[in-house]
């Protein structure tokens, strides 16, 4: 098993980085703010199908949190996530210092548009602005040839695919499938602000995905009519607070009102003061394909 390093200067980080490309190495960047889970380690597998070296990145990113969002109490587990990431064979775990990527007089930003502003964008302004920003600050450093992301965060990864293509990013963005627990709540960090019952009653954001993709497949096409009963059904749910519960398109993210084409199921709900996300991407019925 190779020895795996753990880099906070940037500059060290790039220098590694440039090694690894003058030996013919490619390397994969997995990007993560710690904490982490099942679904991070599926991420870390395939990075180690595309590239031949992986760094997996921890860093809370300041920028992409709002003023009354959970910045200081965000979970980490520093050491136990690089026991983790060693026991799995990464290469560099990067953990740089906010200050080290937002020193005084930082004044530079990625500003996502129509990508950003519906879904997450609506509640959270400016969290798409941190996160692209610090994708392509992780990029750039770590000189990656390919990123990994979730598809769990599925309005994240749209926007990082569209800043990397935009912006000439020379980075491959890919996209791994949502990391379930066996009962269907999608695995997140955040999962463990919830309290026992609201566990429970947060198992409804699957099974109302489910729902909802299990009617277009029997050949439902009104997006609106299916997006009001996606919303009741959660509503339902003891304890749930609905922040959105979308049906958009797969690749501009608006707003459709049949389905002729891919769509995805988006939802936010809040059971307590946790706000989980989960998607489905919706199967287009025979007859229409």
């Amino acid at each position: 098993m190779r020895e795996t390093l753990t880099l906070k200067d940037p500059e060290t980080m790039a220098a590694w980085a440039e090694e690894q490309r003058r030996r013919g190495q490619r390397v994969a960047l997995v990007p993560t703010m710690g904490y982490l889970h099942a679904g991070h380690l599926a991420l870390v597998r395939r990075a180690q199908d595309e590239g031949d070296r992986v760094v997996v990145s921890i860093f809370v990113n300041p920028t992409q949190f709002g003023p009354n969002e959970d910045l200081a109490r965000y979970p980490r587990d520093f050491d136990g996530d690089v026991t983790k990431l060693r026991e799995a064979g990464v290469d560099v775990v990067f953990a740089p210092e906010a200050h080290a990527f937002y020193p005084q007089g930082f004044d530079s930003y990625v500003v996502p548009e129509r990508l950003a502003t519906g879904l997450c964008g609506a509640s959270r302004p400016g969290h798409f602005r941190g996160v692209a920003t610090v994708v392509l600050m992780l990029c750039h450093v770590t000189r990656a040839d390919v990123a990994i992301f979730g598809e769990k965060d599925f309005q994240q990864l749209a926007v990082v695919r569209r800043m990397a293509q935009d912006l000439w990013l020379p980075t491959r963005i890919v996209g791994v499938p949502t990391v379930r627990e066996p009962d269907g709540l999608a695995m997140s960090s955040r999962n463990v602000y919830l309290t026992p019952a609201a566990r429970l009653q947060a198992r409804a954001l699957n099974q109302s995905l489910s729902d909802i993709a299990q009617q277009v497949q029997n050949g439902a096409r009104d997006a609106r009519q299916l997006e009001n009963t996606l919303r009741q059904r959660l509503e339902a749910t003891p304890g749930a607070r609905v922040d959105y519960a979308s049906i958009v398109d797969a690749q501009s993210l608006e707003p459709v009102a049949e389905l002729n084409r891919e769509a995805v199921a988006a939802v936010a709900v809040f059971f307590g003061s946790t706000r989980l996300i989960d998607n489905r991407r919706l199967p287009i019925p025979m007859t229409l394909s």
